[in-house]
């Protein structure tokens, strides 16, 4: 037996140097700031200057409307990077897992509510879309404890369906092109129904598979 203190066999015993936990803090805090993370802040931002250029000048001045097309695609378009980026490069955040949805409904809710206030688009239509996007939220939170609904192919189509549908709308469109896109906004409607009631179908199936484990334990 030789006497010598834990620290000196090996290091086992070694205190960390003063500087180890802030240094360690400082990256966890950098990691925040990935380009994933810069995308879906940017769509936060983009969101009440959306707003703004929508409901400008009255909100029928052309002009405006084709600036506030423009910003509606750039956020839709960050919308589609931030995630591919952040599961590609494995920056997924609990930042990045809070703010992207948050994001995607601020911009699509704003811009339906904005659009059915200057007479655009059905009161109902808006009320279809932001309740079943709502609902699902909720929905997630219900059943999170008993596992994860991936994303269907439907989901993806129905969010391709609103962003085009929604785009149409804002941009000052007449003649064939207005008809086009309330034929665009019906896909998207149905699909916003559809998918909603097969997402609660699986969170159902879901629930009733996990339940008889959750008593058990």
């Amino acid at each position: 037996m030789s006497g010598a203190p834990a620290s000196a066999a090996g290091g086992t015993g070694r205190r960390p140097a003063p500087g180890a936990k802030l240094g360690a803090a400082a990256v966890n805090q950098a990691s925040l700031w990935n380009i994933a993370n810069i995308l879906t802040m940017i769509r936060l931002v983009l969101v009440p200057g959306f707003v703004m250029l929508l409901l400008a000048d009255g909100g029928y001045d052309p002009v405006w409307r084709a600036l506030a097309w423009a910003a509606f695609a750039v956020a839709m378009i960050t919308d589609i990077f931030d995630g591919h980026l952040a599961r590609t490069y494995d920056l997924v955040t609990d930042f990045g897992k809070i703010a992207d949805p948050i994001a995607d409904k601020a911009i699509m809710g704003s811009a339906l509510v904005c659009l059915s206030w200057l007479g655009d688009l059905p009161w109902w239509v808006t009320g279809v879309i932001l309740g079943r996007e709502l609902g699902i939220t909720l929905m997630r939170f219900w059943v999170i404890r008993y596992g994860v609904i991936p994303a269907s192919r439907g989901g993806k189509l129905k969010t391709l369906a609103q962003g085009t549908a929604v785009g149409m709308y804002v941009l000052a469109l007449t003649g064939p092109l207005a008809t086009l896109r309330f034929w665009m906004m019906a896909v998207a409607v149905v699909l916003t129904v559809v998918t909603g009631l097969d997402y609660i179908r699986q969170a159902v199936v879901l629930r009733r598979k996990g339940l008889p484990a959750e008593r058990a334990a």
